[in-house]
């Protein structure tokens, strides 16, 4: 049975987008744990040093970040939904209603992650002041869809893209 991916000209409440981003954080958790555990096995469980103090490779952080990435383009590419986005029928589509294009979505992706530049803050603020500073660039980023009447947030204009609701 085909799927009906028509979308309504209604814009998509921000309440649904971030329940759908929700169901998509478990997908990242997910996505995160597999990476870790092959890269642990790879290099045999030498991955992240704690003596005296935690480092983390910056290869790795990189990898992280590229397979999530990859994960929200791949699947805004494909109908212009995820997991998550599927569960809350709701769709991202460029300005002009069809499926973003690889640099929307790729712009979409690098400004909605871009807050988390503020996480180089921690050795400088300690990390309870970082996670709340993080926290509040991301509400400050979503804020913005109250305001707008089409709901878009501070990546959806970067990017020309807007999420609707599935008709």
């Amino acid at each position: 049975m085909p799927v009906n991916l028509a979308t309504t000209d209604l814009p998509c409440p921000l309440w649904r987008r971030l329940l759908a981003l929700v169901y998509d954080l478990l997908i990242v958790v997910a996505i995160v744990m597999v990476v870790g555990l092959l890269c642990q096995l790879a290099t045999g469980g030498q991955l992240i040093r704690t003596a005296g103090k935690t480092v983390v490779p910056i290869w790795y952080q990189l990898l992280q970040a590229l397979v999530v990435m990859a994960y929200f383009i791949s699947s805004w590419r494909r109908g212009g939904q995820t997991v998550g986005m599927r569960s809350w029928r709701i769709r991202v589509t460029g300005d002009d209603g069809g499926t973003p294009s690889l640099q929307q979505a790729l712009i979409r992706a690098l400004v909605a992650a871009s807050p988390l530049v503020l996480l180089m803050l921690e050795p400088m603020v300690g990390l309870h002041a970082t996670l709340w500073t993080l926290l509040l660039v991301w509400t400050a980023w979503f804020a913005v869809a109250l305001l707008d009447p089409r709901r878009r947030a501070v990546h959806d204009f970067a990017a020309h893209t807007e999420i609707r609701r599935l008709a």
